[in-house]
């Protein structure tokens, strides 16, 4: 994905929208993609991208979180966490196929497949920058919001 242009996808988001990412040039933003709404991992990476959002604004840059959980789902987590950020719903896993997050994991013995939490910054060109794939949540936000900062320079 490094050095190309994010697929004109639309996808519905929280607040009764649609986001079409190849319409948000002008300004970077960030897609991390997380597995599930209300889960330990997934609520402590919103946390992050919450804490830090003013720094991200100042920087002109939007955050968006994706997962394949229902717009009804996205709007509960989003009220119920505070986040400034919509959440964009990937039922169809169109973006999730585009950005090839979809993994077969192993859970308790199971294979399922499901989303590979991994996060793309993309410039205001509406080119990918950076990607970050089997993210570890611990100061990954910071770690983000770093490599924003130093391509605004």
């Amino acid at each position: 994905m490094i050095d190309h242009s994010v697929p004109d996808l639309a996808l519905p988001a929280t607040g009764d929208q649609t986001i079409r990412l190849g319409a948000l040039r002008g300004a970077p933003f960030v897609l991390y993609f997380y597995p599930r709404d209300n889960t330990p991992g997934c609520t402590a990476e919103g946390q992050q991208f919450r804490d830090l959002y003013e720094r991200f604004a100042a920087q002109d840059c939007r955050i968006f979180g994706v997962s394949r959980d229902s717009l009804k789902s996205h709007e509960a987590f989003k009220a119920k966490m505070r986040f400034p950020f919509d959440l964009i719903s990937d039922p169809e896993e169109k973006a999730c196929i585009a950005f090839d997050v979809i993994r077969t994991k192993n859970m308790y013995g199971r294979k399922l497949r499901g989303i590979e939490r991994s996060t793309f910054a993309v410039d205001a060109a509406g080119i990918v920058r950076r990607e970050w794939r089997a993210v570890k949540v611990p100061g990954h936000a910071q770690e983000v919001l770093d490599f924003i900062s130093s391509q605004r320079k």
